[in-house]
């Protein structure tokens, strides 16, 4: 008797240990699927004296102003994200969808207003968007000293009425 209490002891700690590391429930995966390591595990960035320079310089572009990160959007209907960075010299911004960098077409317009010497504004459009414009979409800022980006995740959604 004093073994099955033991044991039984000894389980219920070991499911009490678990579900305050996230790691409670069946299969082992706490909220959201994330697995064993929740999102405590570290991410580690190695930088070197020189890229810490390049990152950090005080004239480089910088993202300072950005839409929303996700958006979701009707079908046929207009989709804009905005970006705005400082540097100096002023920065250049280019826009990419899912890694590709976008050019002017008939349904994607690009409109871009420098502000004084060091501030530049961008502002993207599609219109009318389809099933293909969702997806992950980004801009980037950069000048002689610095890379700067700022991602925005897209999708549709179907209204039914």
């Amino acid at each position: 008797m004093k073994i099955w209490l033991l044991l039984a002891v000894a389980f219920t700690i070991h499911g009490i240990s678990e579900g305050a590391r996230g790691g409670g429930g069946r299969g082992g995966r706490g909220k959201g699927g994330r697995g064993r390591f929740g999102s405590r595990m570290p991410i580690l960035i190695h930088r070197t004296p020189g890229s810490k320079d390049y990152y950090d310089h005080k004239d480089g572009a910088k993202i300072v102003k950005a839409s929303h990160f996700e958006l979701d959007y009707m079908l046929g209907r207009k989709i804009t994200f905005f970006c705005m960075a400082t540097g100096f010299p002023r920065p250049h911004i280019t826009w990419f969808k899912d890694g590709i960098e976008l050019y002017a077409h008939k349904y994607f317009q690009v409109h871009e207003w420098p502000v004084g010497n060091d501030t530049m504004k961008s502002k993207m459009e599609i219109d009318p968007t389809t099933q293909k414009d969702a997806g992950y979409y980004e801009c980037q800022a950069d000048n002689q000293y610095a890379v700067d980006r700022r991602g925005f995740r897209t999708d549709y959604v179907i209204y039914t009425y």
